[in-house]
């Protein structure tokens, strides 16, 4: 088979163990090639601009630089970049933001090989590749009230176990401000109080501990 029918796979993931994984599976296939791997979000940039994958397969939670901000970035600068985030996470917030960064496609790793390569066959063709359960998440996602940046900030120091009056010194503002704050965030989360409001958040990926 001809070099030109390769389809060249750039993989990015902090678990050198998954990558290999990853590799293995890919490279046993005659029609694709494994051509780097990166460790970060970081290296999965400067990889992307070296080597101009056709697929990159991106995982969401990477250090230094994760997942969706490596995604903005490749898909800033070049326009045709084919993304599927591969991941544990399958909270809505996260296939969210995942796929509003740019990646036209979501798996998650628990998929079966036969299913990976299906995918990166579908997104290397241009076409989206979204499994119909992550499907249901995002669709759900679009009709969740979205939290504005403040009540984000609120949120993730909630999940730090911060007193309201804390969270108001932390970010500047009065009590009564986070209070109102608070309110709001259990309304559109749909909860009753501030334990539910953080284990709803981690599940759904808004917040990570």
């Amino acid at each position: 088979m001809s070099q030109s029918t390769n389809i060249r796979v750039l993989i990015a993931d902090d678990h050198a163990i998954v990558r290999q994984g990853l590799a293995t599976i890919i490279d046993r296939d005659p029609e694709m090639t494994v051509i780097a791997q990166a460790e970060n979000g970081e290296k999965a940039i400067a990889l992307f601009r070296e080597h101009q994958p056709d697929v990159t397969l991106m995982d969401l939670r990477m250090p230094q630089i994760g997942g969706v901000e490596a995604i903005t970035a490749i898909c800033a600068e070049f326009k045709l970049a084919r993304i599927m985030v591969l991941t544990t996470y399958d909270g809505d917030e996260d296939i969210y933001r995942g796929l509003q960064a740019g990646a036209q496609g979501y798996l998650l790793k628990d998929a079966k090989p036969n299913e990976l390569l299906n995918a990166i066959r579908i997104i290397h063709s241009g076409q989206k590749y979204v499994p119909p359960e992550v499907g249901a998440k995002l669709v759900q996602r679009m009709s969740n009230p979205v939290l504005s940046e403040r009540e984000l900030d609120v949120l993730r120091l909630m999940a730090q176990g911060m007193s309201n009056l804390d969270i108001g010194t932390a970010l500047n503002i009065g009590e009564s401000t986070v209070k109102s704050h608070v309110n709001r965030i259990l309304s559109k989360l749909g909860v009753s109080d501030r334990t539910q409001a953080v284990i709803v958040a981690i599940k759904r990926g808004i917040v990570s501990l």
